[in-house]
């Protein structure tokens, strides 16, 4: 990948290629919630130039192998991973190949096939409603506990972590494809609002772009 922009020093000088470690595998900050302690949040997605998050039911068509490197870059880094319940059904999530690192998979309805390599392995577990049909991310976030979560979608959760003001970094992939149709944006359902986030670098490969947005500015 070569650097396009850098907000941060540690990335170098602008046009070189930097590997996916290096511009990925960084520290991440502690946040300061109002609400208490919690782990530093990022989504990772992928969309086309005009929005689309999926074509023909995943986003397997908007990806590449170095939007896939950027995925698997983040996840050695995070000590969790956040996803919906069908993400993880139609994308086949496994065991992690990061040692103790957890799967955490949101589902308000409680129909989950917990007899996947995922849950059986002991990595993956469920995030369901309480009584009252709600789902607490903001202690969902707090009690998973290390240093980062990895938000990987799909677009309704993203949207509840939006809502829930939980989400501390993107990193979007933007594929060079005009996909049409009516797939779901990243936050598809979120209340209307406007978040600033400050560009922290832009990739380039092959005609994708490979943006990193952190929390203010």
């Amino acid at each position: 990948m070569k650097l396009l922009y850098s907000y941060h020093e540690f990335l170098g000088a602008v046009g070189r290629d930097v590997t996916h470690d290096e511009a990925y595998g960084v520290e991440r900050p502690t946040p300061t919630d109002p609400r208490g302690p919690r782990p530093w949040v990022g989504m990772c997605m992928v969309a086309s130039i005009d929005g689309s998050t999926i074509v023909g039911g995943n986003s397997r068509a908007l990806s590449c192998p170095t939007d896939l490197g950027v995925l698997l870059a983040l996840r050695r880094v995070a000590d969790t991973i956040l996803v919906g319940a069908q993400t993880a059904r139609v994308d086949g999530y496994e065991k992690p190949a990061k040692e103790g690192q957890r799967i955490a998979v949101v589902s308000r309805s409680g129909r989950v096939d917990t007899t996947t390599a995922l849950f059986s392995s002991g990595a993956g577990y469920m995030v369901t409603p309480d009584a009252d049909g709600n789902v607490d991310l903001f202690a969902t976030v707090a009690a998973a506990g290390g240093r980062f979560i990895q938000l990987e979608g799909g677009a309704r959760l993203n949207a509840a972590m939006v809502d829930a003001d939980l989400v501390d970094e993107i990193n979007l992939t933007i594929s060079p494809n005009i996909a049409g149709g009516d797939a779901p944006r990243l936050t598809n359902g979120a209340k209307e609002l406007m978040r600033r986030y400050t560009l922290h670098h832009v990739l380039e490969h092959e005609g994708f772009l490979f943006l990193r947005y952190l929390r203010g500015g």
